[in-house]
């Protein structure tokens, strides 16, 4: 699978035909690598509500025809919009689609739609390709996120570390500790000043604590907006 960082939360996913886009917030992006009208997705797929991770999901799901995935109360308005694609899962729920499947786990955050629908937030463990990537959403720090790490075997998480609105890179260190992600890539901090932080400090400070003896080593990647790793 190829995970390309698309600034702020925003991730592509790809693997053979299969594109998952994840909180498509380009348009209006300081950080944005790309354009709303250069993703081709063949799933999208929505955290939570706020406009920094709906960002531009009408126009590309309808431009691209894309199946969009998010808790069913968005899903719904998405269809008021005009999305012909969408399914509508609650936390706890999988969905399968083309090559891996997704499912909703809880997530400590809040969240309301730039319609005004107020819904609940979501983490996102998605399968594709044969491997397994969690996108945390915008939580905090939690205990029960050990429970993802031992319902499935991580092999990269997509970890919010801005602080501010979400965990800080303090919290998201004890968050690696608990899910135990083989990679772990940091994203939701320096878009704007309020979430500035220290992307190299979290990538030392995580390596230090999850290496020795009888520990799963987690390495962190530290992505620029267009960059991209393989896994």
């Amino acid at each position: 699978m190829d995970i390309r960082f698309l600034g702020h939360s925003c991730f592509e996913l790809s693997d053979g035909d299969t594109r998952v886009l994840v909180d498509p917030f380009l348009t209006g992006n300081p950080k944005a690598a790309v354009e709303a009208s250069e993703v081709e997705p063949t799933h999208i797929f929505l955290t939570h509500g706020h406009a920094d991770h709906w960002g531009d999901v009408v126009d590309i799901a309808k431009r691209t025809g894309a199946q969009c995935v998010a808790i069913a109360e968005i899903a719904g308005e998405l269809g008021d919009h005009g999305v012909e694609k969408t399914t509508d899962p609650n936390i706890g729920g999988t969905v399968e689609f083309q090559g891996g499947w997704v499912r909703l786990v809880p997530a400590w955050h809040t969240s309301t739609t730039p319609g005004g629908t107020v819904t609940v937030p979501a983490g996102m463990v998605i399968n594709l390709g044969g491997k397994t990537v969690y996108h945390l959403g915008d939580t905090a720090l939690f205990s029960d996120l050990r429970l993802v790490g031992e319902r499935d075997n991580l092999d990269a998480a997509l970890m919010c570390i801005g602080g501010h609105y979400t965990m800080d890179r303090h919290d998201a260190v004890i968050a690696c500790e608990l899910i135990g992600a083989r990679t772990v890539i940091p994203c939701h901090y320096n878009t704007f000043p309020a979430i500035e932080t220290d992307a190299e400090a979290f990538k030392a400070e995580v390596e230090r604590r999850t290496a020795g003896e009888g520990r799963r080593q987690t390495t962190v990647e530290v992505l620029e907006p267009g960059a991209s790793i393989s896994i």
